[in-house]
């Protein structure tokens, strides 16, 4: 999350052991239900146990629908997402992506549903939910008066970091995203890679057990994106999960554990490349897969 909307809730939940547990399980394909009342109602959820389908999982949103006035932007969305895997969520402009993060991360309550993020209902025990994760918005923010130093030393004191140990995670993470050549420089003037960079390293700093990033690799050059990919994949294989929405097909094509494909607010596809390959009946590109699943309505 944006360290201004959650150090305070990573700080009050620092004892919370629930993200060290891992589950390899992997959930099966799409189960969508049809919906047959579009009005917005509160969470379907009236205790505090979880769905089963979050027991053990990093994101899992059940019957998830938010509506915008009588537009449906995200319709009865069952989802579950198991630690240590790298999720691409995929769709065209305006099927439903940004909603769906946002109600992942808490910036949006959906109308009905629930969301939970590491066993944590986003909705009741928000606090605990948010302090599980990190988010990094398609539009990196920084404090332009701040360079990007005094940034990162400020989310690491927010998020309760000691100065050893944010001094040995910037070395880290300064020397793979290669930063240390503008991170004493005003953040005013950084192109949107820069940014992008400086933006990701703070989201890393406290060792989310969840990262929510959208459009990872905008304004990166290879080398900036081969080292965002290793990260990513070193994430995972501690056991943690990235929740990633790109347009960049290939990019998901070559890092993604699973691939969920959303159009109209609605779940269409959730598999493996060769799960959604078999789905659409083409072994082809991702792109192919994707274009072909998202063919617009005909009339």
């Amino acid at each position: 999350m944006n360290p201004t909307e959650t150090a305070t809730d990573k700080s009050k939940t620092s004892d919370n052991n629930s993200s060290t547990s891992r589950n390899n399980d992997t959930p099966s394909l799409i189960d969508h239900r049809p919906e047959d009342d579009d009005t917005p109602t509160t969470s379907r959820q009236s205790d505090d146990t979880p769905p089963s389908s979050a027991n053990g999982c990093a994101i899992a949103l059940d019957c998830v629908q938010r509506a915008y006035g009588t537009t449906i932007a995200v319709r009865d969305l069952t989802l579950s997402i198991p630690r240590g895997e790298l999720f691409a969520f995929l769709g065209p402009n305006g099927a439903g992506k940004t909603t769906t993060i946002k109600m992942i991360v808490g910036l949006l309550r959906p109308g009905r549903g629930s969301v939970h993020v590491c066993g944590h209902d986003m909705n009741a025990d928000g606090l605990a939910a948010k302090a599980q994760l990190a988010y990094v918005p398609d539009q990196p923010f920084l404090y332009e008066k701040l360079t990007g130093r005094e940034f990162l030393y400020f989310v690491a004191e927010m998020y309760g970091i000691s100065c050893e140990d944010r001094d040995a995670r910037l070395a880290q993470l300064i020397r793979r995203l290669d930063i240390g050549s503008f991170l004493d420089e005003l953040s005013e003037g950084y192109s949107h890679g820069m940014k992008q960079k400086v933006v990701l390293a703070s989201a890393l700093l406290h060792n989310p057990s969840v990262l929510v990033i959208d459009e990872p690799m905008v304004g990166l050059d290879p080398r900036g994106i081969r080292a965002v990919k290793n990260l990513f994949q070193e994430h995972t294989g501690a056991g943690d999960t990235v929740f990633m929405s790109t347009h960049t097909l290939d990019i998901a094509e070559a890092v993604a554990d699973r691939i969920g494909i959303i159009h109209h607010g609605e779940l269409i596809a959730v598999g493996t490349l060769a799960e959604l390959r078999a789905k659409a009946q083409r072994e082809h590109s991702l792109e192919e897969i994707f274009l072909q699943l998202t063919e617009p309505d005909d009339g």
